[in-house]
């Protein structure tokens, strides 16, 4: 009782001592603030007027408008398979899981075989999957058409600058292990 009576003691003279130190010259800075404001003055430079905006109507009446259905509908005619040479991947057949992944995202890290048929090892980041001749790798229509020890053959189809269909072929070869 008697400790809490001097701990509150103590702590009523300190505010009595802090309550004392008065103004310390803060009235002095309050007047020398006034009298700079005073004597300042204030500036505002003035502000050039907006520029007139002026329309521009599209007058090329001759071109296709480029949001005009006319456009689309040229590029699917090109697109059509008797247009060009004829060929053209199979959009309608269910798509496999390595078609999901970009060729260069693929790695070959081996062959196994089951039944007198190759199956090649493909790693995806850390999954691995098999894959067979006559399926499909890589997002363009890539058709695996060889397995060896080496590497797979693959024949991709994919359209040129002038939107045809043209086959190419590429190969995924064996990847040595990377640590």
């Amino acid at each position: 009782m008697i400790r809490k009576f001097l701990v509150l003691t103590v702590l009523l003279g300190q505010t009595l001592v802090l309550s004392g130190c008065g103004d310390n010259g803060a009235s002095e800075l309050t007047e020398w603030m006034e009298s700079v404001k005073k004597e300042t003055k204030l500036v505002t430079p003035k502000l050039n007027p907006p520029k007139v905006y002026v329309p521009v109507s599209y007058e090329v009446k001759s071109e296709i408008d480029p949001f005009n259905q006319e456009k689309l509908l040229a590029v699917l005619a090109r697109m059509k398979p008797d247009s060009g040479n004829g060929l053209r991947p199979n959009m309608d057949r269910p798509r496999e899981e390595l078609e999901g992944y970009p060729l260069d995202a693929l790695k070959m890290v081996g062959v196994i075989e089951k039944k007198s048929a190759r199956i090649g090892l493909i790693q995806s980041d850390k999954k691995v999957y098999q894959a067979k001749q006559g399926g499909y790798i890589g997002q363009n229509f890539g058709l695996i058409t060889k397995i060896t020890d080496a590497e797979i053959q693959i024949k991709e189809t994919v359209q040129d600058a002038t939107g045809e269909w043209v086959e190419r072929n590429v190969k995924l070869e064996l990847q040595g292990s990377q640590k």
